[in-house]
């Protein structure tokens, strides 16, 4: 456990680093002064002065920030603030600020994914057996089947398959299918399965092999597009009521996850322990990015929106008001952070 605890931090932290520094960079291309950057929360650790920057380390590994001037002071509007603090920067260059921390998230991943792909076997989407009075089956799927596209959407990885097989609430799906060099199309009705609790097509999937050179940076985009797709159709779910907070993980959670991963893989070696946890982190990444992204207060997302209103308006939010919004969102984040961490060690506990 010490070891996944300690992979999981080295995870979390670089990964937080990443979005903070997205938000960093971009704020000092666009002029806007940054008081302060910092990784983790609580009380400081180590932390020194460079220019008009505070650098810090905090205690807890559990996130980060980085700090404009006027970013979050709530009466912003009685407060005199040079041009370069963040109330007084150009509407796009507070856009471009806010969305730099998830797009940072987004580059991670596909750099991660990038050096995934080129030293590991890629799970092309072919079929590698059926199991016996299956769906697939009746819909006259055999071994060896490289599956096209399903529902119109196209299928670069054995995942993909479960991945909407798994969302397909039971709806039917159209298979588009190659065989022996011919392309094919059949129509399919997964089957339920009461003791899973879900809906099954019936296949096994999966042909592993080399992806060629010239072709990883594409295989790595799909591999980030796949866990895109995952996690925004987890969070559809989610608000749908089709998932519960027993399918919520938090810290906790992730640890977890991290320690059952490593717990599988580490027979096998090093190397693979390493790239299975670089697989892991671009999941982490993107999840990170898109969770950022939701217009919620206190998040990017959130303050997004009142940029994008100012823009419309022409004139920004009261700042005091759009601070009060965003107190609120971040009192609302933290209740639920709790509720998850006590879901997570009850989960843990059992």
């Amino acid at each position: 456990m010490l070891v996944s605890l300690i992979i999981f931090f080295i995870i979390f932290c670089v990964l937080v680093t990443t979005h903070e520094l997205g938000h960093f960079l971009i704020a000092k291309a666009n002029g806007i002064r940054v008081l302060e950057f910092f990784i983790g929360m609580g009380p400081v650790l180590w932390k020194k002065k460079k220019g008009e920057t505070t650098y810090s380390i905090r205690l807890l590994p559990i996130g980060g920030a980085c700090v404009f001037e006027g970013e979050d002071v709530m009466d912003a509007e009685n407060q005199e603030f040079d041009e370069r603090s963040f109330p007084n920067a150009n509407v796009w260059a507070r856009i471009a600020v806010l969305f730099g921390g998830p797009f940072f998230n987004f580059i991670t991943a596909m750099i991660l994914a990038i050096i995934v792909v080129a030293n590991s076997n890629w799970a092309y989407p072919v079929v590698a057996g059926l199991t016996e009075d299956s769906a697939a089956a009746d819909a006259g799927l055999m071994e060896g089947d490289t599956i096209v596209s399903i529902n119109g959407e196209k299928i670069h990885l054995a995942s993909e398959v479960t991945l909407i097989s798994q969302f397909s609430q039971g709806g039917p799906m159209h298979i588009v299918y190659e065989r022996d060099g011919q392309v094919n199309s059949t129509d399919l009705i997964p089957r339920y399965d009461s003791e899973d609790n879900r809906y099954y097509m019936g296949l096994y999937m999966g042909k592993y092999d080399k992806v060629s050179p010239s072709k990883v940076i594409p295989y790595a985009w799909y591999d980030v597009w796949y866990y895109l797709k995952t996690t925004y159709r987890s969070l559809a779910l989610l608000v749908q009521g089709k998932l519960s907070l027993n399918d919520v993980s938090g810290p906790v959670g992730m640890v977890k996850i991290v320690d059952d991963t490593y717990e599988a893989v580490s027979p096998y070696g090093v190397w693979s322990v390493i790239l299975t946890m670089l697989e892991l982190a671009i999941l982490l990444s993107v999840n990170l990015g898109v969770m950022n992204l939701l217009p919620f207060p206190a998040l990017d997302g959130g303050r997004l929106i009142f940029q994008f209103v100012e823009v419309v308006r022409g004139k920004p939010v009261p700042r005091e008001k759009e601070g009060m919004v965003h107190l609120v969102g971040m009192v609302i984040l933290l209740a639920f952070m709790v509720v998850v961490v006590i879901n997570d060690v009850s989960k843990f506990m059992r």
